[in-house]
């Protein structure tokens, strides 16, 4: 905003420097004349001055760094006398604004020159902006010596009322610096200067509202400082009033855990490192965050056990006889148990428990579908050694930190699970289950599974060390044993440090002495049946299995028993059925209602998946264990012009070149099987495999797809009792494929009679029960003719009309 000004006033004055320091108008500020240069400035004032002309004047300029402003201010000789601590000292008044022209002479030793002063106005009334600046000014100079309380000047300050001198009040600002004042003092506009003065006020009651903040919450530390050591010592003086009135002998936490750990039988090294704990939480403050966590610590040393171990049930009789008690069939299993427990005898016999620091553990992978005893037998095992039992579910883990633990500067840092589990079991040498292995996830926070490589391997565990603990732990002595349902899901380098023992299901004899010996008496406890009140034949508890359950492992029998006890306990206290009670096969609809899976050989012959052509019965591995698996092939009609390939049930990569492979075999040795596959070029083949939304991978139904697309060409049906598995090749050879026990016993479980294998894994058929082998014909082929003379049964109608 322009001001309106008056013409200037030449003057000629007297220099009067100030070394760091502003004079604004307006002001009145006393001057030691001590100093030359003010001395000279007053005295040249003094004799220049003419009687009756008024009172002599100045020009008071700053002086920073030895440069002169190109302002200065106006300024008269009040009085001259003495100042407070008895110097001689002038009193000056600011006036106005002078603009610093030539030198120039005069009387006196002082400096004088020429200057000219500068009247500003502004116009009437004043401008709203203006009206709210000074507003502003007013309220902030309020707020600012009202902390400082100087409650007289806030009246001074209200009653100003012009812009230019409200503006040169801030120069009595103790915290503006020279610089700052130098601004002011050079700034002729009146609403700028306010505007200037505004600004640097603000900024600092910023700066002091936060330093002020800064000094309310260090204030607040140290109060809580002191009022924590004033506690700690009432603490201490109520703590040992109790221990003189007790008779207790002094001493301090640091000395507790010193002698805890003297007393504790920890290994050498171990000992070592407790003790230079100790020495930190004896150096350590009260208020240090270090000493909570090296208690944490020595707490955990000091309960782990490490020189603690049972001894294990060397009778091996004994130990074979209770596996064989807790659980059916699982041969396997219970016989690597009991060669583990024989050899560990005789080293123990030969003094060999203990070579090259290493004792003699074991690491046993159980893989197997669900249901089938993996996690109890774990217990079992425990049980037949004498050992304690510690299961440590890896379900669901992802952070590698719950297998080797945190960094101990974590808070809330606690050692890994395997750890724990040493510590819950109380002896060095338990046996630990480490549940659903394979379910074991990865993330940004590292790998579990990479984390047990160290912990399950013989060679390399008897040195375990914890993230937490950071002292070598011995876990040689430990029997791991790991459950996983799928044995793809494992990393390649953690399986190879387990000795892998397969759990492929039951036989339907074996599920029967399961129920009536273990289910049956537990579900008629939870049921609060007595034993003899509900009695299943054997006859029924068999076609429970068999009709009502179609699995490899008892989860869903046990489920089946426990619902028709349940329904036998709500009648008889309805009133509608009396107790003893023994129930045969025929009751069973009446109580559970009708079977779930009837055997395709149970079946209308019409009714039958294989009553038309092209419809063959595969098996398969699924994560479930075996199962029987269907494939349907059909032709298009050569007027639609669909030719090529097409296969549906969500099939993998694999079992889709296995697809090809079947329709090129048969394509090139038609002529020799007797087959019309000429109008194949024009002729589009459709393959599906039943249960869409299951995912299917894998060559071994090559053999069940060359039979189905046989079937078809050829009109012959795919006899019912026939089921086959086998990689086939592009020459018709059957090639091996894996899982032979689970898919015969899947075979059985469905009401195969004939099975048809490759020849090369023939071997395998050691592992299959004996009465399963019985009640199967196993036919062990080595070309794809083979098969199709044994799964196709004789032909209803010319191949040409089938074709």
């Amino acid at each position: 905003m322009a001001s309106d000004s008056k013409p200037s006033v030449p003057l000629t004055l007297p220099v009067l420097p100030l070394d760091d320091e502003v004079v604004l108008p307006g002001m009145v500020v006393p001057l030691d004349l001590s100093d030359n240069d003010v001395r000279a400035a007053v005295e040249a004032a003094q004799a220049a001055a003419r009687p009756g002309a008024g009172k002599p004047r100045v020009l008071l300029v700053p002086r920073v760094d030895g440069t002169y402003a190109g302002t200065g201010v106006l300024g008269t000789v009040e009085q001259v006398g003495r100042l407070s601590d008895g110097d001689p000292g002038a009193l000056i008044r600011g006036l106005g604004r002078v603009r610093i022209g030539a030198g120039t002479t005069g009387p006196g030793a002082a400096l004088w020159v020429e200057g000219s002063t500068v009247e500003e106005t502004l116009p009437e009334p004043l401008p709203g902006q203006v009206t709210d600046l000074i507003k502003e000014y007013k309220a902030l100079a309020t707020s600012w010596l009202k902390k400082r309380g100087a409650w007289q000047v806030v009246d001074r300050v209200q009653q100003i009322d012009g812009v230019g001198a409200l503006a040169d009040n801030s120069g009595y600002s103790p915290f503006l610096t020279v610089e700052q004042k130098v601004a002011l003092l050079e700034t002729a506009d009146p609403v700028a200067r306010l505007k200037l003065a505004t600004a640097q006020l603000r900024e600092h009651l910023a700066e002091q509202d936060v330093a002020e903040t800064i000094a309310k919450d260090v204030q607040e530390g140290v109060d809580k400082q002191q009022r924590e050591f004033l506690l700690r010592r009432q603490l201490e003086a109520v703590r040992k009033e109790l221990r003189d009135l007790n008779g207790e002998a002094e001493g301090d936490e640091s000395d507790d855990y010193r002698a805890r750990v003297e007393a504790a039988d920890l290994p050498e090294k171990v000992r070592e490192a407790a003790l230079k704990e100790v020495e930190k939480l004896e150096r350590s403050s009260d208020q240090s965050p270090e000493g909570s966590w090296i208690r944490t610590w020595l707490d955990t040393i000091l309960e782990l056990p490490w020189n603690e171990r049972t001894e294990d049930r060397y009778d091996i009789r004994g130990a074979r006889a209770v596996l064989d008690a807790e659980h059916a069939g699982l041969d396997d299993v219970k016989e690597r148990i009991t060669e583990y427990l024989a050899v560990r005898k005789r080293r123990a016999e030969r003094g060999l428990g203990v070579v090259g620091g290493r004792r003699g553990g074991a690491v046993l992978a159980l893989v197997g579908p669900p249901g089938v005893g993996k996690t109890s037998l774990g217990e079992s095992v425990a049980h037949a050694m004498g050992r304690e039992f510690v299961r440590v579910a890896l379900g669901g883990v992802r952070d590698e930190a719950e297998i080797r633990g945190h960094r101990r500067t974590y808070v809330g840092a606690l050692p890994g699970r395997i750890v724990r589990a040493i510590k819950e079991a109380g002896s060095m040498n338990p046996v630990v289950l480490l549940d659903e292995i394979d379910k074991v996830g990865s993330d940004f926070r590292g790998d579990p599974a990479a984390a047990l490589l160290e912990v399950l391997d013989p060679a390399q565990n008897h040195t375990f060390r914890d993230h937490y603990l950071e002292v070598e732990l011995d876990l040689s002595d430990v029997v791991f044993l790991a459950t996983a349902n799928v044995l793809e899901a494992i990393p390649e380098a953690l399986l190879d440090r387990m000795e892998l023992v397969r759990l492929d299901g039951y036989t339907e004899d074996e599920k029967v002495v399961i129920a009536r010996d273990h289910l049956l008496p537990r579900q008629l406890e939870r049921a609060g049946l007595e034993p003899g009140e509900v009695v299943l034949e054997d006859a029924s508890l068999r076609r429970l299995a068999g009709e009502y359950t179609r699995e490899a492992g008892v989860r869903t029998l046990e489920r089946a028993i426990s619902r028709l006890l349940r329904k036998v306990a709500a009648q008889h206290e309805l009133g509608d059925r009396e107790l003893p009670l023994t129930v045969g096969p025929d009751d069973l609809r009446e109580l559970i209602g009708r079977p779930h899976h009837v055997p395709e050989s149970a079946q209308d012959p019409a009714e039958r998946r294989t009553a038309v052509p092209g419809v063959a019965t595969g098996l398969a591995v699924t994560g479930a264990g075996g199962d029987v698996l269907f494939v349907e092939a059909s032709l298009a009609d050569p007027e639609t012009g669909a030719a090529g390939l097409t296969l549906t049930g969500q099939l993998g990569d694999v079992m889709k070149e296995s697809a090809q492979i079947a329709l090129s075999f048969l394509r090139s040795h038609g002529a020799e099987l007797e087959l019309p596959v000429t109008g194949l070029k024009d002729r589009g083949v459709h393959i599906h495999f039943p249960a869409g939304a299951v995912p299917k991978d894998g060559p071994s139904a090559g053999v069940t797809m060359t039979t189905a697309l046989a079937s078809l060409l050829s009109g012959r049906l795919v006899r019912t009792d026939v089921a086959m598995t086998g990689e086939v090749s592009l020459t018709g050879r059957v090639l091996p494929i894996g899982g032979v026990k689970q898919k015969l016993l899947a075979a059985h479980r469905a009401g195969i009679t004939t099975v048809v294998i490759p020849k090369r894994n023939e071997a395998d058929l050691d592992d299959v029960p004996a009465e399963i082998l019985e009640k199967l014909e196993v036919h062990p082929v080595t070309d794809v003719r083979q098969v199709l003379e044994i799964a196709l049964a004789p032909a209803a109608v010319p191949v040409g009309v089938a074709a």
